[in-house]
């Protein structure tokens, strides 16, 4: 079972940068794939970016693309979501959530995919 805490979220202004963290305990993430999405209010869960457990693996939504950076720190079982040149459209709520595989490769674009989210952190971008 693997218990997982997102924290960073907050206001920031319109071309602020926020650094969201996802912390694992319960299990050592590295054979994890980790994912962010976000769900905007009266919206649905959208896939933000994707990692897989050796980093080769990093997907994005082309919303994001060349914005925010997804990174993870295997020793310390915490993933990154370094989010740059906000914008208000980037205002939800964000999770992170863990997929077990046995692929160093892996990563997915789907909810349905990963087994594990954690409660999220609101992120809410000022104009």
């Amino acid at each position: 079972q693997v218990q997982l805490v997102e924290s960073g979220g907050g206001l920031v202004q319109a071309g602020g940068s926020l650094r969201l963290s996802c912390a694992a305990s319960g299990r050592s993430l590295s054979q994890y794939a980790i994912a962010w999405f976000r769900q905007a209010p009266g919206k649905e869960r959208e896939f933000v970016a994707a990692i897989s457990w050796n980093s080769r693996s990093t997907p994005y939504a082309d919303s994001v693309k060349g914005r925010f950076t997804i990174s993870r720190d295997n020793a310390k079982n915490t993933v990154y979501l370094q989010m740059n040149s906000l914008k208000p459209e980037d205002t939800a709520d964000y999770y992170c959530a863990a997929d077990f595989t046995t692929n160093p490769y892996y990563s997915s674009r789907y909810g349905t995919e990963y087994d594990y989210w954690g409660q999220g952190t609101q992120v809410t971008v000022s104009s």
